[in-house]
């Protein structure tokens, strides 16, 4: 029926984002206002949603949108009162996860997941189903952005080439949930040859494996702790040409984004790179993320020519060009704590980009990425300074100029073929918000201050073209004789 399948949709949306932002039914109820028991009901079909319920839950998960447009389509059917079938059981709470170990294998163009589970039926009755979910989100700051990419390219079961058994034995499944960037399915304990339920008392290894793209993947991978759980394993395993460099974070039901209390290993062999990390007992409804950059100098996708103009090599390397809107466009703020891991995924992306780009240039006087140059319209920026010291923005404008103004030629990664001759003031005073939320007023003086002050105006939807004095022009890079030197200042104009 229509109306069902409209049900359907919003109960998928509303999963989708609960997993990817690693919230449980309880969790995300503390944020909106209702109960465990309403989003339960909701979930599996028995209770219908209301429109506070739908914005309340996009605004928290930050679902750019996507659970309001699955309410509005929901909320236009006229509702009927035939009855829906049952829903499909959820898995036992007698049932015993005593090792998940889960693999990640990249080589380049293409992630393999394979996720192990020794699982022990504690229960009276046999289990025969599982369920699980595939979730991905390439741009994990933008949901927007995320959105649009997978309405353009939506993970398609083709490519994701599932397989799954049970102590050997291949198995089927059945489908509850397909959507463009998240499949929720039941994978069934039986094939053509027989069934093969798990009995009260018995153990037995339940293995699955799927494959995503590197334009579908994003750069993290998270663990969500379902059941009881006495061992948790995950290893990521790269190619070492590409410098990875991998971090983890745990979410419970009492703390967000701390740092992993066990360190994540690695020892690299035979050119791949390999970091595992493991722990014991868990907290229930925990999720452990995993994220990771690489830091090589030339990724291997990246094919650069040395005909290529300057421009020409940024937008390779994944830079937007001066031309399209978003670089004209304030950039959306962050709300901070609350979006604390979105804002640190955006930082992991903006140094990525920033090793990419100092692989095709030398960047004698430091150098500055802001996230609307690598597509994200959030208010975050990096800056790198000739002295190695790493700044990172959040929210920040420009309270205060003093120190008269001085004169030089900038270079922006946008258009990267010129350099302007742009006038700064010699100190600026700028309040931005750290990670934690909290509001902080910064100094920043001379090369410090113009490197600042170019991301600032980025996040304000400004170039530096429109700082310049009326009549001067942008230079060809090919005149400019400032490449690797860094900037000199003399006496500062009134």
């Amino acid at each position: 029926m229509a109306d069902q399948a409209l049900a359907d949709e919003f109960v998928a949306e509303l999963k989708r984002w609960r997993d990817v932002r690693g919230l449980s039914q309880k969790a995300l109820a503390q944020l909106v206002g209702y109960t465990p028991s309403y989003i339960s009901k909701v979930e599996s079909g028995h209770q219908r949603p209301s429109r506070e319920f739908a914005e309340q839950a996009d605004h928290h998960l930050r679902a750019g949108g996507a659970i309001r447009r699955a309410f509005v389509a929901l909320a236009v059917k006229p509702r009927t009162e035939a009855p829906r079938p049952a829903p499909a059981p959820e898995p036992p709470t007698s049932l015993v996860v005593e090792h998940e170990d889960t693999s990640l294998y990249y080589d380049g163009r293409v992630y393999r997941a394979t996720q192990r589970r020794l699982l022990v039926n504690g229960g009276t009755e046999p289990i025969t189903s599982y369920l699980i979910r595939i979730s991905v989100d390439r741009y994990p700051g933008d949901p927007e952005r995320s959105n649009a990419h997978y309405r353009e390219n939506p993970l398609t079961w083709e490519e994701i080439q599932l397989s799954a058994s049970v102590d050997g034995e291949p198995i089927g499944w059945r489908v509850q949930h397909d959507r463009d960037a998240f499949k929720e399915l039941w994978l069934l304990f039986e094939n053509e040859d027989g069934r093969y339920p798990l009995y009260p008392g018995e153990s037995a290894w339940l293995e699955y494996s799927y494959t995503v793209g590197q334009e579908k993947w994003g750069q993290w991978f998270q663990r969500a702790v379902r059941l009881p759980t006495k061992r948790l394993s995950v290893s990521l395993d790269f190619p070492a040409e590409l410098e990875p460099a991998v971090w983890g974070t745990e979410t419970t039901m009492t703390a967000t984004g701390n740092p992993f209390r066990n360190p994540v290993r690695s020892a690299t062999e035979g050119g791949r790179r390999v970091f595992s990390w493991s722990t014991e007992e868990p907290p229930l409804h925990a999720r452990f993320r995993l994220e990771w950059k690489f830091r090589a100098k030339a990724i291997k996708e990246t094919h650069l020519s040395t005909a290529d103009t300057a421009s020409g090599r940024m937008r390779e390397i994944g830079i937007v060009q001066e031309g399209d809107p978003i670089l004209t466009t304030p950039a959306r703020l962050f709300s901070l704590p609350d979006e604390a891991e979105d804002a640190r995924r955006v930082v992991a992306e903006l140094n990525s980009a920033a090793d990419r780009a100092a692989g095709v240039h030398d960047f004698g006087k430091g150098m500055g990425i802001a996230a609307p140059q690598i597509g994200i319209n959030r208010a975050a920026a990096i800056i790198r300074t000739p002295e190695g010291e790493a700044i990172t923005l959040f929210n920040p404008r420009i309270i205060e100029e003093a120190g008269g103004f001085d004169e030089q030629y900038e270079g922006c990664l946008s258009f990267f073929d010129v350099r302007g001759m742009v006038p700064r003031p010699m100190s600026i005073s700028v309040e931005h918000t750290d990670i934690d939320g909290q509001q902080r007023i910064t100094i920043f003086e001379r090369g410090h201050a113009r490197l600042v002050a170019h991301e600032v105006d980025h996040l304000h939807g400004q170039l530096y073209r429109s700082k310049m004095r009326p009549g001067v022009e942008p230079i060809p890079v090919s005149e400019y004789r400032g490449t690797g030197k860094t900037w000199q200042y003399g006496q500062a104009q009134p």
